[in-house]
């Protein structure tokens, strides 16, 4: 059975956000401000945790996620960044079958191409990864061929994103600035951010 095109980019994604979790220190604050201006800490990485590990499973095996789940404070376990490195192995290895990645995905009434949906997955993991990293002194590490690809699916879901506040304007970046900065600016983020 061969895997998907894109599932080496899926482990790649996860494997750079379970380093960022693995590197949030164990004081720190869950009030602090992030990148994202609507989440503090503790509502960044609930929210980071949940689509990406948990729905990025169950949108591999077309199951709602569960109410219980949607209201969990990932955060206040002292153990949320191991049991998240262990949920990413899981969502990873459902999206392993190549099967898995035709059809469509229902999101609530909207169906959407299995495929689309794991590259938005990609997206978060590694976006809110990054702001992750930024509110916590962190780094992510995103090597050139998944920038590149991370700049991709911001370019096609530029538009859509930025209706429903999922981005900010682009930010201006000099003409030298490498792939990966110009992915983050391009989704509404300053590459220069700090707490």
């Amino acid at each position: 059975m061969n895997a998907h095109p894109m599932h080496p980019f899926l482990t790649r994604a996860a494997t750079a956000a379970a380093g960022v979790a693995a590197a949030v220190p164990a004081d720190q604050p869950l009030d602090a401000p992030t990148p994202c201006a609507e989440f503090d800490t503790r509502a960044l990485i609930n929210h980071w945790v949940l689509y990406t590990s948990h729905g990025l499973e169950h949108r591999a095996r077309r199951v709602e996620l569960p109410e219980e789940l949607g209201s969990r404070d990932f955060a206040a376990d002292a153990d949320w960044r191991p049991a998240y490195a262990a949920q990413l192995e899981r969502a990873v290895a459902a999206w392993a079958d190549p099967a898995v990645w035709e059809g469509d995905v229902d999101l609530g009434g909207a169906p959407v191409p299995a495929v689309g949906i794991a590259r938005m997955l990609i997206l978060e993991l590694l976006l809110h990864g990054w702001d992750v990293a930024r509110a916590t002194g962190g780094r992510i590490e995103v090597d050139e061929e998944l920038a590149l690809l991370v700049g991709e699916i911001v370019a096609e879901n530029a538009e859509l994103y930025r209706r429903y506040a999922g981005f900010a304007e682009s930010v201006a970046l000099p003409e030298d600035a490498g792939a990966w900065d110009r992915a983050l600016a391009a989704s509404g983020r300053d590459p220069h951010w700090k707490a």
